[in-house]
This record gives structure tokens, C-alpha cells and sequence, in this order.
């Protein structure tokens, strides 16, 4: 073999090398993108389905005072009832802390609005006013979007927290900060209490 056939194997070996180095930097890079995207859109999407939370909350904000006030004409001496129910609605719409922070207020509303409803249960002409009615409906079909949108909300945080734990998604996770969010846990204010049976 002569040198310059030695010469051209060795050329085409450090060619065939440096492409498989090329191949292999490509693949990285492109590993990195694609993981860093992922992991973008899956914030973004914890951020729009929390948006959605929100927005659902607001509405039930809305219906309270209207609830209030119709009960109000009904039981006029449960005026703590009503208080703790304003008191608890402004305390959660006032609040733009974490989810956390948020659920607590909102889990307290929901046992006041509970009341409420409790109270009207004494009310028979209440309980049969088209106004009362329509309230109550409409609040139950906002309970029922809340509960999908804080479902769709706690899925994304989910997968948020999948690909932030997940090896090797971790990695760059860690590199560019992407931090877990909190669940949003409230309870369904349309739930009724169990009674408690006294046996003796």
C-alpha cells in the first residue's frame, strides 16, 4: 500500500470520525431544544389553565352578592350568616397568592356559601323563589366549571412536575429554572354534608 492510499484511509477515518462527532453534537442540540420547548409549553399551559381557574372564580364571585341579598329578603335575622359569607367572598377575591394561599380562602367561602344554603333550607318560600332558583342553578354550573378547570389546571401542573423531575428533562430543567407549581385543592361547595345519625 502506498502513501497515498494510507494517506486517504486516514483522511477518510478522521472524516468518518468528525461527522459521527458532528451527528452526535446535532442530536444533543437538538434533544436540548426540543426539551427546553416542551418544557415551555407545558408552563405556558399552567399558566392559561390557571387563567381559566381565575376567571371561573371571578364569576362566582359575582353570583355571591346577588345570592346574599335574595336570602337577605327571605331570613332577615341571620346576619352573621350573610357577614360571613361577604367577609369570606371579598377575602378570596382580594387574594393573588399562590394556589395554596387561594384554596384556603376559597375552601372557607365555600363552607360559608354552604350555610347559606343551609339557611334557606328553613325557608320554604325561598326555596320556591324563581330568584333563589336561578341563583342557585347558576351557581351550581360555575361550581361544575371550577371543578373542571381547577381538574385541567392540576393536570398541567402535573405534567409540569413530571418533566421537572423526570431524568434526564431534569437536567435542563434545573439549568434554566423551571420550578414546580402548587395543586389547587378546593372542595365543591355543591357537596353535601353527611348527616350525623344519633343511634342512642
Amino acid at each position: 500500500m502506498g502513501p497515498g492510499l494510507s494517506t486517504l484511509l486516514l483522511v477518510a477515518t478522521d472524516s468518518i470520525g468528525l461527522y459521527v462527532v458532528l451527528g452526535v453534537v446535532v442530536l444533543i442540540l437538538l434533544w436540548m431544544i426540543g426539551t427546553y420547548n416542551g418544557l415551555v409549553r407545558v408552563r405556558n399551559h399552567c399558566d392559561e389553565s390557571w387563567s381559566n381557574v381565575d376567571t371561573e372564580l371571578k364569576r362566582r364571585y359575582d353570583l355571591i352578592p346577588n345570592l346574599v341579598n335574595t336570602v337577605k329578603g327571605y331570613a332577615t335575622h341571620e346576619q352573621e350568616v350573610f357577614e360571613r359569607v361577604v367577609q369570606a367572598r371579598n377575602r378570596a377575591a382580594a387574594n393573588e397568592g399562590t394556589p395554596a394561599a387561594q384554596a384556603r380562602d376559597e375552601n372557607e367561602l365555600v363552607r360559608s356559601v354552604r350555610q347559606l344554603f343551609a339557611v334557606a333550607e328553613d325557608y320554604p318560600d325561598l326555596k320556591a323563589s324563581e330568584h333563589f332558583l336561578q341563583l342557585q342553578e347558576a351557581l351550581t354550573t360555575t361550581e361544575n366549571r371550577i371543578q373542571r378547570a381547577r381538574r385541567f389546571y392540576n393536570a398541567n401542573v402535573r405534567d409540569l412536575a413530571n418533566r421537572i423531575e423526570v431524568f434526564p428533562s431534569n437536567i435542563l430543567a434545573g439549568l434554566y429554572g423551571f420550578k414546580k407549581r402548587e395543586f389547587f385543592e378546593i372542595e365543591d361547595s355543591s357537596q353535601r354534608q353527611v348527616p350525623e345519625i344519633d343511634l342512642d
